[in-house]
């Protein structure tokens, strides 16, 4: 995990011009509110993030459960944050308009809880099958799989697009699954 500069950094700034050229009247309620607790936390983290990161270790072994709800809304770093919130507002135009804004957050807080335990789950598979017990270890932070995961669901209710990933034409149906391959392969921490 990156060390995380605090304060106004150039990713934030562009995401603020981003939000700015939306306009605050054009971004419903609860993605808006997602944006604004993504935001103060970076800002004004509740602890360091070794404190808020999931992993198996520190989650089960230590059962600090507590990570659950902070590893998703704290970025390590400025650029984290700014790709994050940025799919957050188009993700989070399009489906809280179609799901309408309780539904939509009921969604948020959901994934943002389920996410964590897929994780967890995942790395208890890799411990064991590939017999490798630093996977216990790794802890991350971040919005990402909740972002999966709400891509999966837009591309339910919008079938039969085609998205372009990395410059090719791929139906919506299956770029979501050739986008988490590729920030893996591109930025595999």
């Amino acid at each position: 995990m990156e060390r995380r500069q605090r304060g106004v950094s150039a990713g934030l700034l562009l995401l603020l011009y981003q939000i700015s050229q939306v306009g605050l009247q054009n971004i419903p309620s609860v993605t808006l509110g997602v944006l604004v607790l993504n935001i103060f936390l970076f800002l004004n983290p509740l602890r360091p993030l070794p404190e808020v990161c999931l992993s198996v270790n520190e989650a089960v072994h230590r059962k600090n459960w507590q990570r659950l709800l902070l590893a998703p809304f704290h970025h390590a770093n400025d650029w984290h944050l700014y790709y994050n919130m940025i799919s957050m507002l188009w993700k989070g135009i399009m489906l809280e308009r179609k799901l309408k804004s309780i539904w939509f957050a009921y969604i948020i807080a959901v994934f943002s809880v389920l996410i964590g335990v897929v994780y967890m789950v995942l790395e208890l598979l890799l411990v064991v099958i590939l017999d490798d017990p630093s996977y216990e270890m790794n802890c991350g932070v971040g919005f990402s799989g909740v972002l999966f995961a709400l891509k999966v669901l837009n591309n339910h209710y919008n079938p039969g697009r085609v998205s372009s990933v990395l410059g090719l034409p791929i139906s919506s149906k299956y770029a979501c699954w050739v986008e988490l391959v590729a920030i893996h392969l591109i930025s595999p921490g």
